[in-house]
């Protein structure tokens, strides 16, 4: 049995829907996994083969508030998961993100280029990383710039902003790899089936900053939306944010023969999905 925690979130459905049958599902009310007696009891009751761990705390701003919450969920919580699954003789899966890293390489990032966080955040995520190797059997997905069909995100965001605006200021100095849940569950899916160990990339294929983003949102959806480019200091936002942290997906394609498809194409299947 593959237990997903936090299968109420985006990536959470994704992997409830695509393990159909083989999948149990955990969330808050059931288990808190910043508790190591919560852990406990549900991983000794439920006795899974794998755990996937699909819970955190990704308000970003937020984490950089709240830096106490963001280690107990992000850091420990992984830590406790790490642990109970290493004694129950079960695979971790432990999902990260490319906010581990500095963004200041011009190139792709691959699994074994150093951490360097800009923000609590990404500091309670590696803490994650690093917490997951209480569980020599463990598997460790990076992957960014989130979407799905549960949950707060960008493209929803930028649908909503459109239903009462004709024009929106959007970021352009950020370049990431917009990526659509379900395309993540499939590369996790694929990996597990391969026996796949250790640190891999997934993201769908390409890359683009906000702005851009935002542009094809409007643009597939049909609607007259004026973007116009800003920068992220101009944003002001609280917590620092990585502005080149495209992540190479190479070793996912050659260890499981996956490869996501396409930012521009995963997103058009989002919105006709949705009905747009």
């Amino acid at each position: 049995m593959i237990l997903v925690v936090g299968n109420n979130g985006m990536l959470g459905r994704e992997l409830m829907a695509l393990f159909a049958g083989a999948a149990r599902g955990v969330d808050v009310g059931e288990i808190d996994i910043a508790d190591l007696e919560s852990v406990q009891r549900v991983l000794m009751t439920l006795k899974p083969r794998v755990v996937i761990n699909a819970a955190a705390y990704t308000d970003v701003d937020g984490c950089q508030a709240n830096t106490e919450l963001a280690m107990q969920v992000n850091g420990e919580g992984v830590a406790h998961l790490a642990m109970i699954t290493k004694e129950i003789g079960a695979t971790l899966v432990q999902v990260s993100t490319d906010y581990i890293f500095d963004g200041k390489k011009e190139t792709p990032y691959l699994e074994d280029d150093l951490a360097s966080p800009l923000n609590v955040y990404g500091e309670s995520k590696l803490a994650g990383e690093m917490n997951s190797w209480f569980n020599p059997d463990h598997l460790l997905v990076r992957t960014q710039w989130l979407y799905g069909h549960a949950g707060k995100n960008f493209v929803e965001t930028m649908l909503s902003l459109a239903q009462t605006r004709k024009e929106l200021s959007v970021v352009d100095d950020q370049i990431g790899s917009p990526t659509w849940t379900y395309d993540l569950a499939l590369g996790i899916k694929a990996l597990l089936d391969k026996g796949c160990r250790g640190t891999y990339h997934v993201a769908n294929a390409g890359a683009v900053s906000w702005n851009g983003f935002a542009q094809e949102i409007f643009r597939l959806a049909g609607l007259d939306v004026e973007v116009r480019p800003m920068t992220t200091a101009e944003l002001g936002r609280p917590a620092t944010r990585p502005l080149h942290s495209v992540l190479d997906c190479g070793k996912l394609l050659q260890d499981t023969g996956f490869q996501p498809q396409p930012w521009q194409e995963a997103l058009r299947r989002y919105l006709e999905l949705r009905g747009k």
